[in-house]
């Protein structure tokens, strides 16, 4: 009798055993447990609120219909701040706008001109049109902050 019940002890350990490390690698495997601060700096006023996408696709960057989240953050002396939890390890890339008359939208003028301030990340320049995503992109978890200076 003794030797039986050690045996169904050796193996309900083996069963527990087994399932921990299911549980571990499961955990491990979902990949999703990072963190990204996004900081504004540089706002002209503290009105409205600034409008925070982020990407993971290099061909829909910074479309609109490309975002894989999307934020409105209010101003705080000056600046806007932004925690995206829960992300993968990948490359993203960022797009924001200061919404200064709260309407939603990012306003532009004769031939797509920008009337209201914006920012990508890696404060990517502008020339004739949006930056490259490879010129804003990023990698997490390597990059667990990042700071965007406004465009005036």
């Amino acid at each position: 009798m003794g030797e039986c019940s050690a045996i169904w002890r050796h193996v309900l350990a083996c069963i527990v055993m087994a399932s921990l490390v299911c549980l571990s690698a499961a955990a491990l495997g979902s990949g999703k447990d990072y963190d990204l601060l996004v900081i504004v700096t540089g706002l002209r006023s503290q009105k409205g609120n600034v409008h925070i996408a982020l990407y993971d696709d290099p061909d829909r960057f910074p479309d609109s219909d490309g975002m894989i989240l999307k934020v409105e953050v209010t101003i705080i002396d000056g600046s806007a701040h932004h925690k995206f939890n829960g992300l993968t390890s990948k490359r993203y890339a960022i797009a924001i706008y200061h919404d200064e008359n709260d309407n939603d939208e990012f306003d532009q003028g004769f031939l797509g001109i920008p009337l209201e301030d914006y920012a990508f990340s890696n404060n990517a320049p502008v020339f004739l049109g949006p930056p490259s995503f490879a010129d804003a992109a990023f990698a997490v978890p390597e990059t667990r902050e990042v700071h965007l200076r406004i465009n005036k």
